[in-house]
């Protein structure tokens, strides 16, 4: 959408359908660059979106604390976690991009829970090697 010059931005509706992390993600990014931007939700409120709602938390390969976490040991535990039924090429780029998307998401302002010193809040959760949730 770059082509658009930015005086005419909110000349544009842009709908976005779900208000989880990736709905919401894109409607603050398009409300930021201008956009007039309607999003919509099948929930009473934005924030019972599953993705929000959940308690599993997200997933990225972040190596906190040096406690040994890296692209393949997201990307080994999403295959697995999936009974090897998922395409190995998308995992594996979404576990390289993860750290980013958590960076992306707190630069956002998503409330994570976080330790007294600062740092997200991780525990071990559903079958991973080391504590990333």
């Amino acid at each position: 959408m770059r082509l658009v010059a930015p005086h005419n931005r909110r000349r544009f509706k842009v709908i976005v359908v779900g208000t989880g992390l990736a709905g919401g993600a894109a409607a603050a990014t398009l409300g930021e660059l201008g956009y007039d931007v309607h999003a919509f939700t099948f929930h009473d409120s934005p924030r019972r979106a599953h993705s929000i709602a959940a308690q599993g938390g997200i997933n990225a390969a972040k190596n906190y604390r040096g406690d040994g976490d890296s692209t393949f040991r997201l990307f080994y535990d999403t295959v697995k976690g999936g009974d090897y039924r998922a395409r190995e090429a998308n995992v594996y780029r979404l576990a390289q991009v993860s750290s980013e998307i958590i960076d992306q998401c707190v630069a956002q302002g998503v409330p994570f829970a976080r330790e007294y010193g600062g740092l997200l809040d991780n525990r071990s959760f559903g079958g991973a090697q080391v504590a990333r949730t």
